[in-house]
């Protein structure tokens, strides 16, 4: 039996052969697992459980369906589905954990992340995601029509993709650096959690890295995004092994 990962979707009504390809993913494999983490960006963009969009319904249906089958289903919140609430939960079978959370996985404690709140050099983000989680903010924007909430969420992923494209143009070392996790970053989170192992996404840079945290062997296991293929970590008692689908 085999532990499945997950992150980074990025499911929209405008790419449905990629909700297609995680929906077939989900009949074929995700309900013969023994569990199913999503860590994050499941959506493109969450604007609500209210949230009327085709592949939201029709993911909810897909992921209740592995959670019908007994496979136990969890989720981390990402910076673009950060409102992903309860009811959504329930409608999928999904069980929320917070960000971060360590496990168990074959014995051993592994601690998952979305991974933004290790790109602490990305400091405008930050502000940012501090900003957005903040429960009165949240009660606020819940509580706007849902047009209104529409139009947030393209602004802010056109502000996302200008700030973007300005980064690179003035200089793309600095833009990955700005982007990708702050390695002193990490090294202290493996050593506030006391794990070896740590699981995330939000990067897109899918790899498995060895390191060193106060002097203990480590790896950091970055989950890639479904943009132009699907990426998936399988865990099983024997060992981990990052797949593309």
């Amino acid at each position: 039996m085999t532990t499945l990962f997950v992150s980074d979707l990025h499911l929209d009504p405008a790419r449905p052969q990629v909700t297609e390809l995680f929906l077939r993913f989900l009949r074929d494999e995700g309900r013969r697992a023994d569990a199913l983490y999503i860590l994050g960006d499941l959506f493109e963009a969450w604007i609500g459980d209210d949230d009327p969009s085709e592949a939201g319904q029709s993911v909810a249906a897909g992921v209740r369906a592995v959670a019908d089958a007994g496979v136990p289903v969890y989720f981390i919140h990402g910076n673009r589905d950060f409102l992903v609430g309860p009811d959504y939960a329930r409608r999928a079978g999904m069980r929320l954990l917070p960000d971060p959370a360590v496990v168990a996985l074959y014995g051993e404690p592994v601690l998952l992340m979305h991974g933004d709140l290790l790109c602490t050099d990305d400091t405008a983000y930050q502000v940012f995601r501090a900003q957005t989680r903040d429960p009165a903010w949240r009660q606020r924007f819940l509580a706007q029509p849902l047009a209104a909430r529409q139009a947030f969420a393209a602004q802010a992923r056109e502000a996302s993709m200008a700030r973007q494209r300005e980064m690179i143009a003035g200089d793309r070392g600095t833009f990955e650096t700005v982007t990708d996790v702050a390695p002193a970053t990490v090294e202290a989170t493996l050593v506030r959690f006391g794990v070896s192992t740590l699981i995330h996404g939000h990067t897109h840079r899918p790899a498995i890295h060895q390191l060193q945290a106060a002097g203990r062997a480590c790896r950091r296991i970055v989950l890639g995004d479904w943009y132009e293929q699907g990426s998936v970590l399988r865990v099983d008692a024997d060992g981990m092994r990052l797949d593309a689908l």
